[in-house]
């Protein structure tokens, strides 16, 4: 597992199920692609987020392109697409980018 500089770690098909659904929190994915423009819009957002809910979210990130597997199980058709999972399953699903305001706005039940 990788970890950018904006606080982000990357999952891959090969440990998305110890890293995301044997987590011990909610984790936030981002299915992305390397040329999506929204997706790297979202990354300094999502980079905030991870920092402000260190010890209540995990946010990550997981590139389409290259996990298929995880992107088809999960239906993904449109990146960026959000999903929140929560004890091994997907709780919220939001599709595009959006500001960071709004973001935690939709997000505030699943941070409780």
């Amino acid at each position: 597992m990788t970890t950018y500089a904006h606080g982000v770690a990357e999952v891959t098909d090969a440990d998305f199920a110890a890293e995301v659904l044997g987590a011990d929190r909610p984790v936030l994915v981002k299915f992305t692609a390397e040329w999506c423009g929204p997706c790297r819009q979202l990354r300094p957002v999502l980079g905030a987020l991870a920092a402000e809910e260190a010890g209540r979210l995990r946010v990550v990130e997981i590139d389409v392109d290259r996990n298929p597997a995880t992107t088809l199980r999960y239906g993904v058709l449109s990146t960026p697409t959000l999903m929140v999972f929560r004890a091994g399953e997907p709780v919220r699903s939001l599709v595009g980018a959006r500001p960071g305001r709004r973001l935690r706005e939709e997000l505030a039940d699943v941070l409780g």
